[in-house]
């Protein structure tokens, strides 16, 4: 029976290694110089437009398709290699379901196809079931499900035989709320076992709440990629708007981190914190309160992924004539 991986150590290979990767279809270069590195227990977030080789490079990851050029290890082997791929856990953005099964059928089906054992897949197709939540819906044919439903059948084959490496693209397209919720516990619960997720989706809010480190990509070359802290900025601005600001307060306030003050409003003056993180926010709350000074705004300024993706893209000449 397979059992759940132990947490990677430190002499686990890379979940994911390329190095000027290259693809071409009729002369025209779709992933050009590609070159990435994915830890094991990793999520990484692959971002790009439409259009931007991301598909042909999950590809290209699952063996699918040849490189031109360049070099391509998956889990520290060839994605050419049936071990390896017995490895790989893979929701494409439209999958092909056989509607005429029902959900116990289908993941029975694909258990098999991943060489998994028959009394495995009692305990596990039900576990699975439960985990992307459609407990109790294994009886009923794909072809009653909903989108949503669907989506959630396709996330339990991926995981369905403990891949040490999952991709994912666009896992939470077709969820309400509660749905990509449970997505982003799903893939916080692999990270924890130390599988590597490689994740493409269109919701950037989705991926800056689960993502690790991004690469975004345009006309098959990497833009910029890097941890998320290294790219949306380690410093948390914070600008803060107060009754008055006595020199006291001044004092304390500019131990919190860097300082420059903002021009008054209405009267009232304001300053802009640089802090380390977001725990020191209620902190200068305590501060402005012991102080008897009345507090107006304590408003953080976060730099958002999604606003970087459209700087980065508008500057790459994207949609440009």
């Amino acid at each position: 029976m397979t059992q759940p991986h132990p947490p990677p150590s430190r002499s686990a290979p890379l979940a994911i290694e390329t190095s000027s990767l290259r693809k071409v279809y009729k002369g025209r270069a779709v992933v050009q110089d590609l070159s990435l590195s994915v830890g094991p227990g990793e999520v990484f977030g692959f971002l790009g437009p439409n259009g931007a080789g991301k598909s042909t490079t999950v590809k290209m990851l699952l063996g699918l398709v040849q490189p031109t050029s360049g070099s391509v290890r998956v889990l520290g082997g060839s994605p050419q290699d049936p071990a390896v791929r017995r490895q790989l856990g893979f929701l494409p953005e439209q999958f092909r379901f056989q509607t005429w099964m029902t959900a116990r059928e289908f993941l029975n089906f694909h258990g098999r196809l991943a060489g998994m054992k028959a009394a495995d897949l009692h305990t596990r197709v039900p576990e699975v079931l439960a985990l992307v939540g459609l407990p109790g819906r294994g009886a009923e044919t794909l072809g009653g499900y909903s989108k949503g439903m669907l989506q959630r059948a396709g996330l339990a084959q991926a995981i369905l035989a403990r891949p040490r490496l999952v991709l994912l693209d666009e896992p939470t397209s077709a969820l309400d709320p509660i749905g990509r919720v449970e997505v982003r516990e799903i893939i916080a619960g692999l990270k924890a076992q130390g599988v590597a997720v490689f994740l493409n989706s269109h919701l950037l809010s989705e991926v800056e709440q689960v993502c690790d480190h991004v690469a975004f990509v345009q006309r098959g070359q990497v833009l910029r990629q890097g941890s998320m802290a290294a790219l949306l900025g380690a410093a948390l601005p914070v600008d803060v708007r107060l009754g008055s600001l006595p020199p006291e307060l001044l004092a304390e306030l500019s131990g919190f981190g860097p300082l420059q003050h903002l021009p008054d409003e209405n009267g009232r003056p304001g300053v802009q914190l640089q802090l380390s993180g977001d725990a020191l926010v209620p902190q200068i709350a305590g501060a402005v309160a012991r102080a008897g000074v009345p507090l107006y705004a304590l408003t953080p300024h976060r730099t958002e992924l999604e606003a970087l993706f459209l700087q980065l893209i508008d500057t790459s000449g994207e949609g440009q004539v």
